[in-house]
């Protein structure tokens, strides 16, 4: 069977009566959960796969994809209103979707997430359908060296993730290093850092320190600070209309980071919530104004959504044509596939050609679903802002320890929460910034476990980081992320010395 004809089938099951309703389901309850922190798509997931038992393994597998994507949409909310994030990610959208909302542009902010949502979503969707089994290839290609070397230029961009000081966003990340160290070590099986607490040996949990350091430390601020026209700008959501200079501003991010996020997400292990951080580094890095990032820019807002989106189906790439999760979601994906008696490969493509053009196909309407039913709920979802001070922190607070007890039903979670927030509320008063703490706790595991998977390969030989190109390129534009901004100041003082005589 050839591409064109396995198309035509997929859209045959993803325009089918039973297809079109799943998939509706599917990007429902994915935006339910998403706004939830907590739940997040592995457990919903997991959960659908019981239910799912029976039914033909096309359809179920479209609607838990559309559970996949559709959580990115319902995450977005709750990071740009409430600065909760649903899901890990979306993050990055909090950074300047947050921004947005408290200056009265609630309604702006998530129109904007919908369209670049949508638009990321949609161009990764026609380019896994036409480059899966290529791209698949490349992405087997990355072995531990050319990670490590992946992980080491993310954590060179952490001085873009703050317009303070660069020696306190280092601080920060420091500090990421040192959480992402606490457990069980997965090579040697020695304990680090635990002090001999039971509750440590499996590390803390993202979903702990995320809400802690951003929704947590948010309303620790809103209670404690004496600035009353804090809430009182968030109640007003503004227009939900974007203008042509919107549009001319979001244009770029979104071509960009539509292809970016894409190739990330077919990279085993690196996932939306990396996607979204490289695409918001990125976009600052280039831009003309760097420094109204984190103030409630348009572009610091489009870059993470379009490239998580992008992400969530690239990472169906590895999923589909070489049965290897890149995420943990993908990996609870994978057991489903298997529950229902279908084994993902190189083989899917030709035998079960219903299954694998029909997940795809069904991105399409899912997208189109998810738009629709996004736009027309946005003044609903701004309201959320109208609830009364007092009613709104408690809500976020219950909602924070719902969410961080559900994952792992253990109250000392909850203990860590409260720490974790007191911790970035502290941060926030001192200006130390907590995008660089996230970043270095996301790279920081991968990276340990590249450079020590690397170092294994090689029996302990350095020179095995400069025997591929693809390593040695990605070194090379890491030294440079690190020297250019330096000589950029330097040269910024000379010449400003010059114009002072």
């Amino acid at each position: 069977m050839g591409a064109f004809d396995g198309i035509m089938q997929g859209f045959q099951v993803a325009f089918s009566i039973e297809g079109l309703f799943f998939v509706f389901i599917g990007v429902l309850l994915g935006t339910i959960i998403g706004m939830i922190p907590g739940l997040g798509p592995i457990s919903a997931i997991a959960i659908m796969i019981p239910i799912t038992y029976g039914m033909d393994p096309a359809i179920a597998l479209v609607m838990m994809s559309g559970v996949y994507y559709g959580s990115m949409y319902g995450g977005s909310t709750s990071s740009i209103l409430l600065n909760a994030p649903g899901v890990a990610g979306t993050v990055a959208a909090a950074f300047d979707g947050y921004p947005m909302a408290k200056q009265g542009k609630a309604g702006k902010a998530l129109a904007i997430s919908a369209f670049c949502s949508f638009i990321g979503g949609t161009v990764s969707v026609i380019l896994l359908m036409l480059f899966a089994p290529m791209l698949a290839s490349v992405a087997i290609s990355f072995g531990p060296p050319q990670y490590f070397a992946l992980m080491l230029l993310g954590l060179t961009a952490i001085s873009s993730l703050t317009d303070g000081s660069t020696i306190k966003a280092l601080i920060s990340a420091v500090l990421g290093f040192m959480v992402i160290m606490i457990g069980i070590d997965g090579q040697t099986g020695t304990n680090r850092f635990t002090f001999g607490s039971v509750n440590l040996l499996d590390g803390i949990d993202f979903l702990v320190i995320a809400l802690g350091l951003f929704a947590i430390a948010e309303v620790c601020f809103l209670i404690l600070s004496r600035k009353e026209n804090t809430m009182n700008d968030m109640k007003k959501i503004g227009s939900l209309k974007l203008s042509k200079s919107d549009w001319k501003e979001m244009s770029g991010p979104i071509t960009r980071q539509s292809f970016l996020g894409f190739i990330l997400g077919v990279l085993p292990g690196a996932g939306a919530t990396i996607s979204s951080f490289i695409a918001y580094i990125t976009e600052k890095k280039i831009a003309k104004k760097p420094e109204e990032f984190g103030k409630g820019s348009i572009k610091g807002l489009a870059a993470p959504e379009t490239a998580n989106n992008a992400a969530t189906s690239g990472a169906f790439v590895p999923l589909l044509s070489l049965g290897i999760p890149g995420s943990g979601t993908t990996a609870v994906m994978l057991g489903a596939f298997l529950v229902l008696g279908v084994q993902p490969g190189p083989m899917l493509m030709t035998e079960v050609p219903d299954v694998f053009w029909g997940v795809i196909a069904s991105m399409y309407i899912g997208n189109i679903f998810l738009l629709i039913l996004n736009l027309p709920l946005i003044p609903y979802f701004a309201k959320i802002l109208l609830v009364p001070k007092p009613l709104l922190i408690s809500l976020v607070i219950i909602f924070s320890l719902i969410g961080v007890y559900a994952v792992s039903f253990s109250t000392f979670d909850l203990y860590m929460l409260v720490i974790f927030g007191v911790i970035g509320y502290l941060m926030r008063i001192f200006a130390f910034p907590a995008a660089p703490f996230i970043l270095a706790f996301i790279l920081g595991g991968m990276m340990e476990q590249s450079l020590r998977q690397s170092l294994t390969i090689s029996n302990g030989d350095w020179m095995i980081f400069l025997q591929s190109p693809l390593t040695v390129s990605m070194l090379a534009l890491a030294l440079l992320a690190l020297v250019f901004p330096a000589f950029q100041n330097r040269r910024r003082k000379k010449r400003d010395n010059t114009l002072s005589l």
